[in-house]
């Protein structure tokens, strides 16, 4: 039996399928979403990889969107029906009843200008300047811990939608969440979900110092990609096969590539046993780069 799909679940399924980078194309509200021309993304977004085809951040973005709070997490009821089972280009999904103890590890995009004022799963009208997200099956609305495992920030959003389906992500967030973990211009980042029940605290883990961000001694250097996005979907592959793998792997640019590194470690010794587990599970030498 067919599953019924949620308010805004996906249902164009030729224009998904066309955005591979990950982007998602969610049901149209009742008055045409082109009805106004969104206005041109600056010129620094158009950025192969950054996102899909027309969306992108606003022309009106608020100056300082530092100064936007997280989230708080409260006790809220769940959603009457944005929480039902509910299927997708032929996938089924169930929501979770409750998100208690949840965590995940996976790839997170953000979505901005092309959805901003539509409805989403809650009913709610997306606000891509508000700190929400888009999630499979966490229960709507719920709040999350989001921590980009590349520099370690970290924010607080609200569950409000259904996405992303597509195979390499798990996670959507609003264009302020991501703008403040650092991977707008990027597109994606290797993130960290960690559900928070309400009245927990919300404050912000201390973002490291610049030295603490880019530390140097060796490194596993695990593929070197012309694409970012290739280097991203590379990079949830080794997660995938390698689920005991908790490091974090920066995604390094530089000279025209973007290199997979693992690390740093302290000596070459004390990265060895690491680079030979790895090779001997998923084929793949790593090389010892000093940085």
């Amino acid at each position: 039996m067919r599953l019924a799909v949620p308010p805004s679940a996906v249902v164009l399924a030729a224009a998904a399928l066309a955005g591979c980078g990950g982007w998602v194309t969610r049901e149209a509200p009742a008055r045409a979403p082109e009805a106004s021309t969104p206005a041109p993304a600056p010129a620094q977004a158009r950025r192969p990889g950054a996102y899909y085809k027309d969306d992108g951040p606003g022309d009106r973005t608020p100056l300082d969107l530092a100064s936007i709070p997280d989230a708080t997490p409260r006790a809220e009821p769940l959603h009457r029906f944005a929480n039902r089972p509910y299927q997708v280009f032929g996938r089924d999904y169930a929501p979770l009843a409750s998100a208690t103890g949840f965590r995940q590890k996976g790839i997170a995009s953000w979505y901005g200008r092309r959805y901003h004022g539509q409805n989403t799963s809650s009913g709610e009208p997306y606000d891509m300047y508000a700190m929400t997200a888009a999630h499979p099956l966490l229960p709507i609305p719920s709040y999350v811990r989001v921590t980009n495992l590349a520099n370690r920030r970290s924010v607080v959003v609200r569950v409000n939608d259904r996405g992303p389906f597509h195979a390499e992500r798990v996670i959507d967030l609003s264009y302020t969440a991501a703008w403040k973990l650092g991977y707008v211009e990027a597109g994606s980042a290797l993130v960290e979900i960690e559900h928070l029940a309400p009245g927990a605290a919300v404050a912000a883990r201390p973002e490291p110092t610049p030295a603490a961000a880019a530390p140097g001694g060796v490194f596993l250097q695990l593929g070197a990609f012309s694409a970012r996005e290739s280097a991203d979907t590379f990079r949830a592959r080794i997660y995938r096969e390698l689920a005991w793998l908790s490091d974090p792997i920066e995604v390094v640019p530089g000279a025209g590539l973007f290199r997979l590194q693992l690390g740093p470690f302290r000596t070459r010794e004390e990265a060895r046993p690491l680079a030979e587990r790895i090779e001997a599970e998923f084929a793949v030498k790593p090389l010892f780069v000093f940085r």
